[in-house]
């Protein structure tokens, strides 16, 4: 593919790592944020996730911060929302950045979770707006899911999904705008479970966590749920959850469990307890491991 102009806004944990992986990729990358900070600072991250990759150096050269939006987004084929799940916030941004671009610019949200309808359902020409939602860390983890929503055209999907997978990604394409697209929902219907086994005595969060990593987790990353419904066969998997299924927790909104770990200040990490307790030293070695673990996976 073509080197096209990518613009970036939003220069903190999601906004410094896309902007890292258009770079390497060959592409001049723009990128601004309202946190001047994270403007200064933003070259210098990239930098230390080149060395600590052992990945080119010199591809943090065509990452070129800016303090002004209308200066960053001008000229762009691809622009990528990276700011805080603010719906509002996001909103007003892309009609800001509209005005600004050219007709055919692609705009994309990075939101993890906010439907691409709602973000975007201001802008005057909606046929060339979707989402791209990363993962993080954006360099590591191979998925971006694009989103399209009832008004973008299939050529703007199409380039969307040719631009991240030139650039080394994993696109997977959401054909219909839903909170938390694929992924999300995915992930949270397991932590949904693995929430009410613990609210109900089944077993500790310790257990819980255990059981994913040492069973189905370590075949997740080579064999997929419908894959293995398949190995195992469509018949056994309707058995299964004719007796399972009406068992599982189908509650609509959070567990009241979590409620109350959050009410009385039980927030995990931030707060050094959640579901179980962790000490400064044990949070660290966790993230080190996860770290450890993504670097590893990356050629896999």
């Amino acid at each position: 593919m073509s080197k096209a102009k990518i613009a970036v806004v939003g220069a903190g944990l999601m906004g410094h790592g896309i902007a890292q992986v258009f770079a390497l990729a060959g592409h001049e990358v723009t990128i601004t944020d309202a946190a001047r900070a994270n403007v200064e600072s933003v070259r210098a991250r990239i930098a230390a996730n080149l060395r600590d990759l052992g990945d080119d150096p010199g591809a943090v050269e065509r990452v070129r911060p800016l303090t002004d939006l209308a200066e960053t987004v001008r000229g762009a084929d691809f622009v990528v929302e990276a700011v805080s799940e603010d719906l509002p916030l996001k909103q007003k941004l892309f009609v800001e950045i509209e005005g600004y671009v050219r007709p055919d610019t692609i705009l994309a949200s990075n939101t993890s979770v906010i439907p691409i309808t709602k973000i975007m359902e201001g802008l005057r020409n909606r046929t060339r707006a979707l989402g791209t939602h990363w993962w993080n860390p954006p360099y590591l983890v191979p998925l971006v899911e694009v989103i399209g929503t009832q008004w973008t055209s299939q050529q703007a999907i199409d380039w969307t999904m040719q631009l991240h997978a030139a650039a080394g990604k994993k696109p997977a394409h959401v054909k219909k705008d839903v909170p938390g697209f694929i992924g999300n929902r995915l992930q949270h219907a397991l932590w949904r479970e693995a929430i009410s086994l613990v609210e109900h005595g089944i077993c500790d969060a310790e257990t819980v966590d255990d059981v994913v990593k040492a069973a189905f987790g370590r075949r997740l990353a080579v064999l997929g749920p419908l894959e293995n419904a398949d190995m195992v066969g469509t018949d056994l998997t309707l058995a299964i959850h004719k007796t399972v299924l009406p068992d599982i927790d189908g509650r609509p909104g959070p567990s009241p469990y979590l409620e109350t770990l959050v009410a009385t200040g039980k927030l995990g990490f931030k707060s050094g307890e959640g579901f179980r307790k962790w000490t400064p030293e044990q949070q660290a070695a966790l993230r080190a491991k996860v770290l450890q673990h993504l670097k590893q996976s990356r050629d896999i």
